[in-house]
């Protein structure tokens, strides 16, 4: 561990923040595979229930919250005192998830879960804006590319434990336990975002009263701070390759791996998700040492064109260590979009617009993940899982190639304007 990294952890914002998020993401990798788990038994007992459907469902539900409300949340975030805001959204996220098995015991309907989700993934679209808006006002603007490969790194660790500990816990003890756990999750995550000192920045004492002009006009500011940038440009398509990809793993890649298990459950797929995390970790530990020095669309370019050629691998394979082998190297090519994007975005922005720019970020992304969802459903429904793959890895490898290109335009944008700039130094 380097020593930018170690003395993160020595302060008490920091290691507050990063302890939280890993209980509270562990607890949100329970959910998933609980709902995963609830999904199939329940199209197991109702023959008119498809479990890729219901699959499809969930991912739009949870897409929907953001493609409503973020383009605008993000604004009013950056109206706010971000600590607060956090602390506010855990403690209700932990009663949504609590309430989920009570409700669902209740009305055996998925209907009501599908509600329940949409309000989460509702309190998720103020949350993680906040979270990403803090971390700089947490931490030095040089420890920024290794606070965020931390955090990632915490996020890797919580998918590795929750996809393990979550698969097991749930074939042995059922869901519902599952849930409950990702409930007291949320709150040891609000313990530690007690021990943040942050303090609401002076903008906020110079901002006007809202009006529906002038908040037209704030949430447009976020678009123009991306679209001024190719290099994040080049950022955002290469995290829009890898929520596709997410998205038709979701789908075509669930029904895939349990079609081909002898014994369909959820402790493959939680073996595959750990797989995916250790991937990943790997991933963001060479971004933030040997991958910095190389140039950041190169490395995002590339590590589609490598993620594309691992899903095809997993496509094609009916072995599942050949499946751990190749979620092991889609979380390894996937992770530099993960880190970069999230470093690229904090750096380009400041206090004032931050929280919105992520929210367009998330709105950007779920719209991606809602289109391959539902592609990947009327793909599988017309052709088959493997087909759907293969099909979502020539996608990864045209986007890989645009990453490139995008970024060698915004390096050559980039040179020509230091050169202007060394010029007129040299003239006067």
């Amino acid at each position: 561990m380097t020593d930018d990294r170690r003395s993160l952890f020595r302060q008490r914002s920091f290691a507050g923040l990063w302890w939280g998020q890993v209980f509270s993401i562990t607890g949100d990798r329970f959910t998933y595979l609980a709902l995963a788990g609830l999904f199939f038994e329940y199209s197991q007992g109702n023959p008119s229930a498809s479990y890729a459907a219901l699959l499809a469902l969930f991912a739009n539900v949870v897409v929907a919250p953001v493609l409503l409300f973020a383009p605008f949340t993000g604004a009013w975030v950056d109206r706010h005192n971000l600590k607060r805001v956090l602390i506010v959204s855990d403690v209700l996220r932990a009663l949504l998830v609590f309430s989920m098995p009570i409700l669902f015991e209740m009305t055996y309907s998925t209907d009501v879960i599908f509600a329940v989700v949409f309000l989460l993934f509702a309190v998720n679209v103020i949350f993680l804006p906040a979270k990403s808006a803090l971390l700089p006002e947490v931490v030095r603007g040089d420890q920024l590319l290794a606070a965020n490969s931390l955090l990632a790194g915490a996020g890797i660790l919580a998918t590795a434990i929750g996809a393990l500990a979550g698969g097991y816990i749930i074939d042995r003890f059922g869901w519902a336990f599952a849930m409950r756990l990702d409930a007291a999750s949320y709150l040891v995550s609000v313990v530690g975002l007690g021990f943040v000192a942050y303090r609401a920045g002076d903008h906020h004492a110079h901002l006007a009263p809202v009006t529906v002009r002038g908040y037209a006009a704030e949430v447009g500011a976020g678009w123009n701070v991306v679209r001024q940038s190719r290099s994040v440009g080049a950022a955002f398509l290469a995290l829009a390759a890898v929520w596709f990809a997410g998205g038709v793993l979701h789908v075509a890649g669930n029904e895939h791996i349990q079609a081909m298990a002898s014994a369909p459950g959820m402790s493959r797929l939680g073996a595959l998700l750990f797989a995916i995390g250790v991937g990943s970790g790997i991933g963001a530990w060479w971004i933030n040492t040997y991958g910095k020095r190389l140039p950041r669309a190169y490395v995002l370019g590339a590590g589609l064109a490598f993620a594309g050629c691992a899903l095809a691998l997993f496509a094609m394979s009916r072995l599942f260590a050949v499946f751990v082998g190749a979620a092991f190297l889609i979380g390894l090519f996937a992770a530099p979009a993960l880190v970069l994007t999230e470093t690229a975005l904090q750096e380009g922005t400041d206090l004032a617009h931050r929280a919105r720019v992520f929210s367009l970020r998330d709105f950007t992304m779920r719209l991606t993940l809602l289109v391959s969802v539902s592609l990947a459903a009327w793909a599988v429904a017309w052709t088959d899982t493997r087909t759907t793959l293969l099909g979502c890895t020539v996608v990864l490898w045209v986007l890989g190639g645009c990453t490139v290109g995008l970024g060698r335009r915004a390096e050559r944008v980039e040179t020509t304007a230091a050169g202007l700039a060394a010029r007129g130094e040299v003239g006067r």
